[in-house]
């Protein structure tokens, strides 16, 4: 599953310096039964650069919109995502291998926010799974790292709701959101970006929300 407008290295000016992530420090753990133990950290943009290059460069990540591109190219974003403070990258590893590629953004700090209605409270996602391994596809793999992401955005960052809004034509990423519980929202057409340093065409999206309330129905509410 794959989904990641480019746009995010250019919506917002860019500080001086990275910007630290409030309340992860170096890292999150997150234990999912069956499963095993998934750390989330801050993506190193020039660390992990060869894997993340590899990884948007296959065919499959066509949706995440790096394809063709270098790999300094893909550490220059990644470094310019570091410096915003409404955008932010994570690697997810298990057992100290990466596994996947999270991205968080504050929808109103997105052009998505011109296709719904932001609540306070709101955080919007995209994530790129790293490929099968030598012993192929791994049942419940997907399911699995989604219920950490979920888990992290809703509960270590403390946000009401997640939005995702996923190419329509990515039918297979709409499917597993909608198996993880997230409810369709509208099909919407998402606004070209046309800027000096970046052009993005519109894109065709389908929205889903999940909020709280469902992911963790007996959580105490707030």
């Amino acid at each position: 599953m794959s989904e990641q407008p480019m746009a995010e290295r250019t919506m917002s000016e860019q500080p001086d310096a990275t910007v630290p992530i409030p309340g992860l420090g170096s890292g999150s753990g997150h234990a999912v039964h069956g499963f095993g133990a998934v750390r989330l950290r801050p993506l190193d943009p020039e660390r992990d650069a060869d894997v993340v290059h590899t990884w948007v460069s296959e065919e499959r990540a066509a949706f995440w919109g790096m394809t063709g591109l270098t790999r300094d190219q893909v550490a220059d974003i990644y470094a310019h995502l570091a410096t915003l403070d409404t955008h932010h990258a994570y690697l997810a590893e298990k057992d100290g291998t990466p596994v996947a590629l999270l991205q968080t953004y504050e929808p109103e700090a997105d052009r998505v926010s011109e296709c719904y209605d932001v609540r306070a409270g709101d955080i919007g996602i995209h994530v790129l799974l790293a490929p099968a391994g030598p012993q192929g596809p791994r049942p419940g793999w997907t399911d699995a790292l989604l219920s950490v992401f979920t888990e992290f955005a809703l509960r270590t960052l403390d946000r009401h709701r997640i939005v995702v809004d996923p190419d329509v034509r990515n039918e297979k990423a709409i499917a597993r959101f909608f198996r993880q519980g997230f409810t369709p929202g509208p099909a919407v057409v998402l606004p070209e970006i046309d800027l000096p340093d970046v052009h993005l065409p519109e894109k065709h999206a389908q929205l889903a929300f999940l909020p709280r309330a469902v992911a963790f129905p007996d959580a105490d509410p707030r």
